[in-house]
């Protein structure tokens, strides 16, 4: 598949020109992360404007205590780097969780070309607004007040809107995720989020097989989060 048609199938490049996606498409690369690999780092140079292809990625930043704190997981098609508009060293890291394919742009190009077309502006723009009000919504679900299970039921919820896909038992969210991984989203010890899984499969919120999570229903977990306690659930 030529990698003009590769950028035309990603929902970012819709409204840009052919000319400029002809442009970019000519110096673009594609490369494969396997699970685990980084593909940028906080503190280093990014060269490269990265798109989703294939897989999902995550950005996190390192707390002071040094544990991992994952801000977002990202899938096909979406913009991966938090810096756009220059060079200089990113301010998060961003990793595979699964096998990858991220097509790579070479940023000087890229700038260039957003002086030249708008629409490729605008597309920067409401990326990284949509990852503003992404991080509102985490904002206001991770005040101190809110117990741990709430926030992991709207983190559970979110994800299944995302990446889920239905099955017999409800709709499961299309990647693994281990109880490390979740207390990387929560930001807490691994203990902790242990505990705050079990209980949502107490109260019938959520089936875990392995390391694949099932949302029984979608309705009932998002009034559960919203709400508060399981007496509120109806």
């Amino acid at each position: 598949m030529g990698k003009n048609h590769l950028l035309s199938e990603i929902g970012f490049f819709k409204n840009v020109s052919r000319k400029t996606v002809e442009h970019l498409a000519a110096s673009a690369r594609v490369t494969r992360y396997d699970r685990g690999k980084m593909i940028y780092r906080a503190k280093e140079p990014v060269n490269n404007i990265c798109f989703q292809l294939e897989g999902k990625s995550i950005l996190y930043n390192v707390t002071h205590n040094g544990s991992r704190k994952i801000i977002f997981v990202l899938g096909k098609g979406e913009l991966l780097n938090d810096h756009v508009l220059t060079t200089h060293e990113s301010s998060l890291f961003c990793e595979a969780i699964e096998k990858s394919l991220v097509l790579e742009i070479p940023a000087p190009l890229f700038l260039k070309e957003m002086e030249e077309d708008f629409a490729l502006t605008k597309s920067v723009i409401a990326s990284q607004e949509r990852k503003i009000w992404r991080m509102g919504h985490q904002l206001k679900n991770t005040r101190g007040n809110i117990y741990l299970e709430k926030k992991l039921a709207a983190k559970l919820w979110k994800l299944a809107r995302d990446f889920g896909k239905p099955t017999d038992e409800g709709i499961e969210i299309d990647f693994n995720m281990s109880v490390t991984f979740l207390a990387d989203l929560l930001g807490v010890p691994r203990e902790t989020a242990s505990r705050a899984c079990k209980a949502l499969v107490n109260l019938g919120l959520i089936a875990m097989h392995q390391k694949r999570i099932v949302i029984a229903d979608p309705d009932r977990i998002s009034q559960f989060y919203k709400t508060g306690g399981p007496d509120r659930i109806s």
